[in-house]
Parts: structure tokens; C-alpha cells; sequence
């Protein structure tokens, strides 16, 4: 590991991190790209896809690759007044489309480690206790185009794959594996035991600049709450502490902004152009 900080290398951890919860039994999602990438994943059950009728019945470019995949799939296709669809949405932007889906489906936190166990360059984004929708759809974005092994983010006190965050990650959550687990802190613990080192996202004593930090190999991102920032059982966990220049007035980013920048700095430590 070079002349990495070998802070709290920690053994393995007792089990406790598999799937945890169900979350939604199932989801309207709206809007056209959510509802391309759930049907190109072809992850969850599908029960009916509703179109906005229009004057003349055409569709553009969009809505018939939209079309043309329902049918493949053997979806029911129904078309409805465009009211229906606001009223379906509570006046989100649905963009003419909408359809009825299964449950999210998260992944077992044993396949994540697996895939780290065999992936010598595997990257781990762990999400510690975010609550706003917005900051995990743009993370779960980030996530699936730095190619990440899987995300991991607590059962209780924070946001779930919900059909918002479907929405706010343009769909990308579709091609992520998200683990949930009941303790994030034995999560960590298992990556630590496949040598995957743990950093956490924040400020304080004994943050260093995100650029300084040995991102090679095997790693963890943990990116914390909006309000309170790393939990203080979790940031002792972690191997090292980054930070992100602020030289304006305001004191932080926005979690999604935050790991996205540190998500790219990994990759260019990777080697990925």
C-alpha cells in the first residue's frame, strides 16, 4: 500500500450487512430517460406503461424506442389524457410517459464484496445516513459513470432508491448494484477485511486535501449527511479524512457535488482517461 496512513485497519466484522428492507413495493417512475433506462436494464418487474394520448398519435425518437421496448417486453401499453398522468405524477414532470414497476432491486452486500475480493481496482461508494433524494439520485449518476462495485447506504435514516431518486439520477440507478445494510460501520469493516481502504468525506482534524489522499487499489468513498456531515463512529472507521478546498463564503458543497469531485479524482489516481 505505499506510504499510505495505516490508521484503523480493522479485522473482519461480524455479519449484519445484507439486504435490509424492501423499501417501496412498487413505483410509478416518470419522465423519459428514467423510464428508457428501467426498461434497457430490464431489472424489475414491469406492470403497465401509460402514454399521454396525443392530437395527432405520433411519437418522437424518445417515446418509440420507448414503445418499441414495451412491446418487446410484452408490457401493456395504455394511453391516457394528459391530465391522468399529472394527476398520476402530482404534477411532476412526466414528459408524456409513465410506468408501474416492481420494487427497487438492491443488492446483496455479500455480492459487493465479492466483486471487490476480485476486483484489485474495485471502487466503493458508501453513502453515511443522506436524507435528500436529490443528493442520492446525483450520487447514484456519479456512481454508475465512475463504474463503481456497488453502493452501500443505510436501512434506516436515509434516503432509499425511491422513485424520486430514480427520477434525480436520470435513471442511472437502474445500472448500480445499491446494497442496503442495518449497520453501516460493519459494512466498512467487511471492505476493510479485503483490503479496501476507507475514506472519508469531510473536514476537521486530520483531513488532508482529496488530492493528497492514495486512492490506488481498492477503496471507499463514505460521504455524509447534508446537515451533519460524517457520523463519529464512522469517521473513526475510516483510513483517512478528505477534504475539499472552500475559498468562497459558504462553507461546504452539496453531497452529490462532493462525491462527484472526489469519485473523478479516484478515477484519474486509477489511471481511467
Amino acid at each position: 500500500m505505499g506510504d499510505r496512513l495505516r490508521g484503523n485497519r480493522r479485522g473482519r466484522a461480524s455479519h449484519g450487512a445484507g439486504r435490509a428492507g424492501k423499501g417501496e413495493r412498487e413505483s410509478w417512475i416518470y419522465g423519459r430517460r428514467p423510464v428508457i433506462e428501467v426498461l434497457l436494464a430490464g431489472r424489475r418487474q414491469i406492470h403497465e406503461l401509460r402514454m399521454a394520448a396525443t392530437p395527432s398519435n405520433r411519437t418522437d425518437d424518445e417515446l418509440a424506442v420507448i414503445l418499441d421496448e414495451a412491446r418487446r417486453a410484452g408490457i401493456a401499453v395504455r394511453s391516457v389524457p394528459r391530465d391522468d398522468l399529472e394527476e398520476l405524477t402530482d404534477g411532476g414532470n412526466h414528459q408524456g410517459v409513465a410506468i408501474r414497476t416492481s420494487s427497487y432491486p438492491y443488492a446483496e452486500f455479500d455480492q459487493i464484496l465479492e466483486t471487490v475480493r476480485d476486483d484489485p481496482a474495485a471502487i466503493v461508494l458508501l453513502l453515511d445516513h443522506i436524507e435528500d433524494p436529490q443528493n442520492v439520485g446525483s450520487l447514484l449518476r456519479t456512481a454508475d459513470a465512475a463504474g463503481v462495485a456497488g453502493v452501500v447506504i443505510p436501512n434506516d435514516r436515509a434516503a432509499s432508491v425511491t422513485s424520486a431518486v430514480v427520477r434525480a439520477s436520470a435513471g442511472a440507478s437502474e445500472h448500480v448494484s445499491v446494497a442496503r445494510v442495518v449497520n453501516l460501520g460493519r459494512a466498512i469493516g467487511e471492505l476493510k477485511a479485503c483490503e479496501c481502504w476507507i475514506t472519508g468525506l469531510d473536514v476537521g482534524e486530520g483531513a488532508r486535501p482529496y488530492t493528497e489522499v492514495d486512492f490506488k487499489g481498492r477503496c471507499g468513498l463514505v460521504v455524509g449527511n447534508e446537515g451533519r456531515g460524517l457520523g463519529r463512529l464512522i469517521r473513526e472507521q475510516c483510513d483517512f479524512i478528505a477534504e475539499l478546498p472552500m475559498r468562497g463564503q459558504v462553507s461546504s458543497l452539496n453531497a452529490g457535488v462532493a462525491g462527484a469531485l472526489v469519485l473523478y479524482e479516484v478515477l484519474r489516481q486509477h489511471g481511467v482517461r
